[in-house]
């Protein structure tokens, strides 16, 4: 996320279908003059029961329990996924430079985000992530909030962000972004808010959801932790409306340096995109258990 705020507009969730039964004729009645009648006696073949099934299996006598199948881990759950800016931001200068209250001044609504030095955009490695992140909880059986549900927008600005997902009334929420930052500093850093009124309640658990997300990805993936930003890839931030105005437990993800050739390398690669939205589901999976 260059320097800016970054995050939050659109919902999203998933949803399945049946089949009905198939259509049936009834058979036609038989004749009355050509109907046999039913048969009165038993088949003397049939009169006794066979001695070898005169007694049931001692091995299927008593009832088996069928198989469990395994619950889904986020069954019930709400996940609400910020993928920052979006890709038609740099179209509408004016739209972004309108001001927005962030819950302690007043910022630019958003911004257009980074991009590597061979012009690979934030904004669409925020969506891509996203994308990849939100099939993978949908898959553990969670209902997903997005903030938006493409890359060819704009805004929505940050505030309206915060407000989706708020009401959303997400049980977690993660605002993904990359960084721009100093072309020889490297790894992600974790941003979690600081108590300003309307996130005071989700403090404490913010900071537990950022610490679930940091052992994740350097479980999960090759990114080291920041080398320039926070401690130990943590940093505490009063600035950014996703994490003042949160009402739910969230932080702020910046998954590399896209200024970074290394980092580079690794954010523009689709496996690194689909690892390190694994590494956020296993996180949001850890933290909501």
């Amino acid at each position: 996320m260059a320097l800016a705020t970054a995050a939050t507009g659109l919902l999203a969730s998933a949803c399945g279908a049946g089949a009905g039964p198939a259509l049936q004729t009834p058979a036609a009645a038989a004749s009355p003059s050509t109907a046999r009648p039913a048969v009165t006696h038993a088949d003397p073949a049939k009169t006794h029961a066979d001695p070898a099934k005169t007694h049931a299996d001692p091995a299927a006598s008593s009832a088996r329990p069928a198989p469990s199948v395994p619950s889904l881990p986020l069954a019930g759950k709400i996940v609400g996924i910020d993928p920052g800016h979006n890709g038609g931001n740099f179209s509408d200068p004016s739209y972004l430079a309108q001001q927005i209250w962030n819950g302690r001044a007043s910022e630019n609504c958003d911004t257009t985000g980074t991009e590597t030095d061979a012009g690979y955009t934030e904004a669409l490695f925020n969506f891509r992530v996203a994308s990849f992140l939100r099939a993978d909880l949908v898959h553990a059986g969670a209902r997903v909030v997005m903030t938006r549900t493409s890359n060819d927008g704009v805004g929505p600005c940050v505030n309206t962000r915060s407000t989706i997902i708020n009401d959303g009334h997400a049980n977690v929420a993660v605002d993904i972004h990359a960084d721009g930052g100093p072309a020889g500093g490297r790894g992600f850093a974790i941003l979690e808010p600081i108590a300003d009124g309307p996130n005071n309640a989700v403090i404490t658990s913010s900071a537990q959801l950022g610490s679930d997300i940091r052992q994740a990805v350097l479980s999960g993936t090759s990114m080291p932790v920041s080398t320039y930003d926070g401690v130990n890839g943590i940093t505490q931030r009063d600035d950014l409306a996703g994490l003042n105005l949160t009402t739910v437990p969230k932080v702020l993800i910046e998954c590399g340096n896209m200024r970074n050739a290394t980092d580079a390398g690794l954010l523009t690669s689709t496996a690194f995109q689909e690892q390190i939205a694994r590494a956020l589901e296993a996180a949001v999976i850890r933290f909501l258990s």
